[in-house]
């Protein structure tokens, strides 16, 4: 009972995260399921079970809310499904021994990126209204799809960002496209992971606690992003994610850390973690302050239109 407590808590607070920042769902879910012991490739079929049910409902809330762009869901959201299948069939043929710290490594990049990119650059702001292209988001949905299947998240990380960056959709549909296209690459990784390991690796249990814990924060979810600035909690997140995998990392096999250098290792991320929260706090802090005094000047400015004589005074 206790375990599946913890594990509704995974899901409600993936959520919360997802919700804030449109992204790291998957990736904060399997990292916490990697952290308690689960193979990689069960851990990474789970999650996807759950967010069946999870991109589902995020799908509708959007569509409700008009934050969906389905011109960019389709072009992405299909490539996605196929990169996401071929992904999920590549890691269910790898041992548990070898999954994992591959999942590692990329959950590593995973999060590296995120503390990165939100810590330095914040949320992206750029010119809107340009159409995006099926060459810009046919081989960007392949790829987020397959990174998202072998590292149990990565949809939004690698897909959000991106588009984003372009500077051609406004950020509530570019969350809002990524969100609903997730459950094409949701339903498409699952069905690989049944063909590949079957459903006797699954704990369904574990799959209907996620979701709960998930539905249940979806509501709060969209509260909390008008309250915590996402440049902080991406930060935030970024580290976390960076430390557990870490961990995971230094035990494998594959590298066998000693306790010492584990210690400086773990050490040396929490500094480093501590200053990305440090700066992205006065960051936001800078930007806030900011924001009346640009206001004010675009006020105060005088009209182009306005006649020369009409801005002096008599």
């Amino acid at each position: 009972m206790r375990a599946l407590i913890l594990l509704g808590l995974v899901g409600f607070a993936a959520q919360l995260v997802d919700g804030s920042l449109g992204m790291a769902y998957g990736v904060t879910s399997t990292t916490l399921l990697l952290a308690v012991g689960t193979n990689a490739a069960a851990a990474s079929a789970t999650v996807h079970l759950a967010e069946i049910g999870t991109t589902l409902a995020s799908g509708i809330a959007h569509w409700r809310f008009n934050n969906v762009d389905w011109k960019v869901v389709a072009k992405i959201g299909i490539p996605g499904a196929v990169g996401a299948f071929a992904g999920a069939t590549f890691l269910s043929s790898l041992s548990t021994a070898a999954a994992a710290p591959i999942m590692s490594i990329i959950l590593l990049s995973l999060g590296a990126y995120i503390l990165v990119r939100f810590t330095v650059f914040g949320l992206p702001r750029a010119d809107f209204g340009k159409p995006l292209r099926k060459r810009f988001l046919a081989p960007l949905g392949l790829l987020a799809g397959f990174v998202d299947a072998t590292g149990g998240g990565g949809w939004g990380p690698v897909g959000t960002p991106a588009i984003l960056a372009s500077g051609r959709l406004e950020p509530r549909k570019v969350i809002g496209s990524v969100d609903t296209s997730e459950f094409l690459v949701a339903l498409a990784a699952s069905t690989g992971f049944l063909v590949g390991i079957g459903s006797q690796n699954i704990d369904f249990t574990w799959v209907g606690v996620l979701l709960l814990g998930g539905i249940l924060a979806a509501p709060i979810a969209a509260w909390l992003v008008r309250h915590i600035p996402p440049r902080i909690l991406g930060s935030a997140v970024g580290g976390v994610i960076i430390l557990t995998n870490l961990r995971t990392l230094l035990r494998s096999d594959w590298v066998a850390a000693p306790g010492g250098v584990q210690t400086v290792a773990y050490l040396a991320i929490a500094l480093i973690w501590a200053g990305a929260i440090t700066h992205s706090v006065r960051a936001y802090r800078r930007d806030k302050a900011a924001a009346p005094v640009e206001s004010l000047e675009v006020e105060l400015r005088p009209r182009e239109s306005e006649p020369e004589t009409a801005r002096t005074p008599a």
